[in-house]
Parts: structure tokens; C-alpha cells; sequence
């Protein structure tokens, strides 16, 4: 039986963004396929009472500093966006309609380098739609899928199920049922997949 790593996030997450970074080499360390859950981190916070780190100043001050010191171990490119938070529910939605189709990747490192390291405003439709013929995606096509009803109730289910499942943020990882919380917590990842 193959071994699977299910990764629900949200791209408006930089602590997600890293994560993504390191995924892949854990998952193919452990023989293992990543099962991509995108899903609206708002949503998550709203129903568990949880908010972003960022809103606490001193919590604030250090994440900035942690994100950073683990950008540079990972070594991959990071600069935080001037633009953060933003709402990611449009992004989210074009993430549930390009799953499991051949654009997904693409569209997923597309968004996340132009949060994460291009300081784009993807708050800005004409931003998104700049990123996405950057990386050869068609913005008419992404408009068509987030406006799609399916896909707005494929990201509103996989978002409540992450809930019903118990995770509070993103990013978070299930082996099995065995959640883990963070991108501070790969090592636990790697740890579950090899066992």
C-alpha cells in the first residue's frame, strides 16, 4: 500500500508557502504522494476562533524573524508581502478548480512566487490575471472555474472537512489521521511517513 500525505493550505499563508517548498523532496524521501486539500483558511479561522499570528503585534515582530531564519535553512527565496493578509478566496477557488487537472502545479507555484517572493497584490484581479499569462495559465479560463458553483462547493467542502477533522490554520498535514500543524513540524511529517 502506498503511502499519501494529505496538505490542506492556502496560499495566503507564508508559512504554507514554505512548507510547499519542502514537500516534495519529503514525500518522494518517504515514497509517498502528496494529496493536495486547498482550502479557505478564513473559513477555518472563523469556526474555530483562531486568527493569524500577524495580528498580534509581538507575535507579529517574531513570525517575521522565524520566516525568514527558515527560508534561509530551506534555501528558497522569500520576501513577506507588504500587501499581507489578503483575501484568498478567489485564489482558493481557482486552486479547487485546477485540482487534479495538469494545470494544478503551475497554477500553485504560479500564486505562491507572486505572493511570496514577487510581492505581488493578488488582491488585485488585473495583478492575478498579470501572474497567471506569466506562467502561460489563460485568466478568462480561471475566471470561468472560480465563478464555477461545483468548485465553489468543492473548496466550501474540503475546507469543512479539514474543520470536522481538527485543524485550526494552515498549513496542516494528515498522515492517516495523524494531523500535524506547521511548516516547524516537517520534521514530524517526515517522521510519521517513514514509520
Amino acid at each position: 500500500m502506498s503511502k499519501s500525505l494529505e496538505f490542506f493550505f492556502d496560499v495566503g499563508s507564508p508559512t504554507t508557502y514554505l512548507a510547499w517548498t519542502q514537500l516534495p523532496k519529503i514525500a518522494a524521501e518517504a515514497g509517498a504522494t502528496i494529496i493536495w486539500r486547498p482550502m479557505l483558511l478564513g473559513g477555518v479561522f472563523k469556526a474555530t476562533g483562531n486568527q493569524s499570528p500577524v495580528n498580534i503585534p509581538a507575535k507579529a515582530r517574531y513570525m517575521l524573524q522565524d520566516l525568514a531564519r527558515y527560508a534561509r535553512r530551506y534555501g528558497v527565496p522569500m520576501t513577506f508581502n507588504p500587501h499581507f493578509p489578503i483575501n484568498t478566496l478567489t485564489l482558493m477557488r481557482g486552486a479547487a478548480g485546477y485540482l487534479d487537472t495538469p494545470q494544478f502545479a503551475t497554477y500553485v507555484t504560479a500564486i505562491f512566487n507572486a505572493l511570496w517572493v514577487e510581492q505581488k497584490n493578488l488582491g488585485k484581479p488585473e495583478v492575478v490575471a498579470d501572474a497567471l499569462r506569466a506562467a502561460g495559465l489563460d485568466p478568462a479560463e480561471f475566471e470561468r472555474l472560480v465563478n464555477d458553483d461545483g468548485v465553489k462547493e468543492r473548496l466550501k467542502g474540503i475546507t469543512e472537512e479539514a474543520i470536522r477533522r481538527g485543524a485550526f490554520g494552515a498549513p496542516t498535514f494528515f498522515i492517516g489521521e495523524e494531523m500535524h500543524f506547521g511548516q516547524d513540524r516537517l520534521d514530524f511529517v517526515a517522521e510519521a511517513l517513514r514509520n
